[in-house]
């Protein structure tokens, strides 16, 4: 529970800074690491750098989602993305786990398939994307600045091959498991694999997975179904972005599309259920929407993570009332290693560098944002 003092803002006792418990994890505050892209895991084998960036995020009693981590050799879009589909992606993992835990973390693998959002050079043996649809993705300027990023046109998966790609979720996730993570979460937003099926702008389908909303969100919910079979609802997440427009993936009605997700993600007893904001319709900065989570949050049954450009301050309210029960930080926490200290003293933020957001450097722009000196 919350504590009883939820009009201050910074301090122990904000609702950022609340305990909560989260299914079997007691957490000691409500302030989440979301998952964040980094590209620096070379080969997609994850690196021993990322003991040090991920045990810098861990407090005791807090949670980190790890950044997207594919399913299998056709889930690459980006360089050095991991992956957790071979033994040495798993064993690599193991350190980096074993070092949030050492301090106190937990600590959930996201799990993904970046879909259509890839090309040739990503791809084995050269093949074409899988998608949804074969709908080509436009060239697009990344967040960073720097590079057109081309994309090849993508090859519509048959009907028959979907179980192989549900199967793969199922796999990941029990290799997660193997590795020493505490559950996953799986990546259902931001117009990678499964968004390109729940989205009425992408998904052209005509089979049992295209056309209304029910098949649009059929192809999430059997990927749900297999992982919450494999390794047990109460170690299950999946993060959505019903109002996104990433990558071209866009919906008609991401209002009921949220709706409907949340209220069919209840029969499968899920831990949380992650949803982006839908002031970020595009990666790089909030904007003006007259929609809210709430609908979804309250149709869900367990617990709600809300994502997309907060800060301390409209975190703090959120919470208070009752918008969200976690607030996942991404860009500030990049930045912030020791983010929750910082909210406790109501300290001043370090500012984050996005051109070193993505850069393959173990070091720069990753693991050396400074700490607060110690004042207590």
């Amino acid at each position: 529970m919350a504590t009883t003092n939820q009009a201050q803002v910074g301090g122990p006792t904000s609702p950022l800074l609340a305990p909560y418990k989260l299914g079997n994890f007691n957490l000691s505050h409500r302030v989440v690491l979301a998952p964040l892209t980094r590209q620096r895991s070379y080969r997609n084998v994850p690196q021993p750098h990322a003991i040090l960036y991920y045990s810098q995020r861990t407090s005791n009693g807090g949670l980190l989602i790890s950044e997207a981590t594919g399913i299998s050799d056709t889930a690459q879009g980006y360089p050095d993305t991991p992956g957790v589909w071979t033994k040495e992606q798993v064993e690599a993992w193991k350190p980096i786990v074993d070092a949030v835990h050492a301090k106190g973390g937990i600590f959930f693998c996201q799990i993904g398939h970046v879909g259509r959002v890839s090309n040739t050079r990503s791809q084995p043996n050269g093949q074409a994307p899988i998608s949804s649809t074969d709908k080509p993705l436009s060239p697009q300027l990344p967040s960073s600045g720097i590079d057109i990023i081309e994309y090849t046109p993508p090859r519509r998966l048959r009907t028959d091959e979907i179980p192989q790609i549900v199967n793969d979720f199922r796999l990941a996730s029990r290799n997660a498991m193997e590795a020493g993570f505490d559950g996953v979460e799986i990546h259902g937003a931001h117009g990678y694999l499964i968004d390109q099926f729940l989205k009425d702008e992408v998904n052209d389908r005509t089979d049992q997975y295209g056309g209304s909303m029910e098949n649009r969100c059929r192809f999430a919910l059997e990927v749900v179904e297999a992982v919450v079979n494999e390794i047990g609802g109460d170690k299950v997440g999946i993060r959505l972005s019903p109002f996104a427009n990433y990558s071209e993936s866009g919906d008609s009605g991401p209002e009921a599309l949220g709706l409907y997700l949340a209220n069919s993600l209840n029969k499968y007893g899920i831990l949380y259920c992650h949803m982006v904001e839908p002031r970020m319709q595009t990666a790089a900065e909030k904007s003006d929407f007259p929609q809210s989570l709430v609908p979804m949050r309250k149709a869900f049954n367990g617990t709600f993570i809300a994502a997309g450009g907060y800060d301390k301050e409209d975190g703090n309210d959120a919470v208070a009332e009752g918008r969200a029960d976690l607030i996942a930080y991404g860009r500030i926490f990049l930045a912030n290693p020791d983010l929750p200290k910082r909210f406790e003293l109501n300290a001043p933020l370090n500012k984050y560098n996005r051109e070193t957001f993505y850069i393959s450097d173990p070091v720069v722009g990753y693991i050396d944002y400074p700490f607060l000196e110690a004042t207590t």
